[in-house]
């Protein structure tokens, strides 16, 4: 069986597991991790249900943003392997037009900059997922959310022209997969006229990587990474240039792959204590390194040696990280669906 049937099939067989999990996640307010930016005396919410009334559970806003998106992308991939009924009732109580304008004005505001731009990017995807779905209630759902996607959009906007360096390593900061995370939604703005972030992003990306040349894999992972900070970069460079154009780039940026080198490019991430939450990031760095590489092997031709060792890749990280996705601690469980989510579908 190929990947794509093995993880669809494994994907059907996890996905009420996983939809379980993120209709809890998105109502357990406590314990909550609140990064707020106090500019008055007494300026700080009373909970986290008052300062974010749609994305204040799963810990913190960026991952409650990202169960959102699971839900709605299990709903529409797999439908029949979960409980649409609970799911759409669920969503339909999160995403009220008066809630989520109230986000739009949170990501607007100077607390907002803290989520950018991986919770940026997150958010976007969630627009453009339901968005992107010829589904009733997507529709509304999109609508609802259009004012919270019209404020992201213009957050990339002023920041990206003003972001001269990227950030490289593996947590929420990364550069890279923040823009691939927004890249759907700029697309699909484009197709409707308005290419602003789409040209944005591009430009933005062949600046920061696109002369990038012998990347130090091999110094990967750090110690709480989640995101893997080559294989990030790639991924987004996959999906903005012509195969074989990307092709040529990898051979330049990763040049020993075709051997299986760096090693630990190659070799999933060991967890030593799932109960600590910098540490537990590392199942995560084996899930979104087994979506880098299938991503990878999908643009590279069939023939090229590279695209086989990435997929082997893919495997084994997807194996080393799978066990842990449900009914480990809740600093993994929290999160972490998402990426399967994200790897499997």
């Amino acid at each position: 069986m190929d990947l794509a049937a093995d993880w669809g099939q494994t994907l059907r067989t996890e996905a009420a597991g996983y939809a379980r999990v993120a209709l809890t996640n998105i109502r357990h307010e406590f314990p909550s991790d609140v990064h707020h930016t106090m500019t008055a005396p007494g300026d700080f919410p009373f909970r986290p249900r008052a300062r974010t009334p749609v994305f204040y559970g799963s810990f913190d806003w960026h991952s409650c943003v990202e169960m959102h998106w699971l839900l709605v992308r299990l709903l529409r991939a797999v439908p029949d392997s979960v409980p649409a009924g609970e799911i759409r009732a669920a969503l339909d109580a999160q995403f009220s037009p008066v809630a989520l304008a109230a986000e739009a004005e949170f990501i607007a505001g100077p607390n907002g900059r803290g989520q950018r731009p991986y919770g940026w990017g997150w958010a976007l995807a969630l627009a453009q997922e339901a968005r992107g779905w010829d589904d009733p209630d997507a529709q509304k759902w999109a609508t609802a959310m259009a004012p919270l996607a019209e404020a992201l959009t213009g957050c990339f906007l002023e920041w990206l022209p003003k972001a001269t360096y990227p950030v490289r390593y593996g947590v929420h900061a990364n550069s890279a997969f923040g823009l691939s995370r927004a890249l759907p939604h700029a697309q699909r703005l484009a197709a409707d006229g308005d290419s602003r972030l789409l040209t944005a992003i591009n430009a933005k990306a062949q600046d920061w990587f696109g002369g990038d040349t012998l990347y130090p894999g091999g110094w990967e992972p750090s110690g709480h990474d989640f995101l893997s900070p080559a294989l990030t970069e790639a991924e987004l460079m996959s999906c903005l240039l012509p195969a074989d154009e990307f092709a040529d780039w990898l051979s330049l940026f990763l040049p020993a792959i075709v051997s299986g080198e760096p090693s630990s490019l190659f070799a999933p991430a060991v967890v030593s204590d799932p109960a600590d939450g910098q540490i537990a990031h590392l199942h995560g760095l084996n899930a979104s390194r087994a979506w880098g590489w299938r991503r990878i092997a999908e643009v590279l031709p069939d023939d090229d040696p590279r695209a086989g060792l990435a997929l082997a890749a893919a495997r084994e990280h997807a194996d080393a990280a799978l066990p842990h996705v449900l009914g480990d601690d809740y600093m993994v469980e929290h999160w972490l669906a998402c990426y399967a989510v994200l790897m499997l579908s």
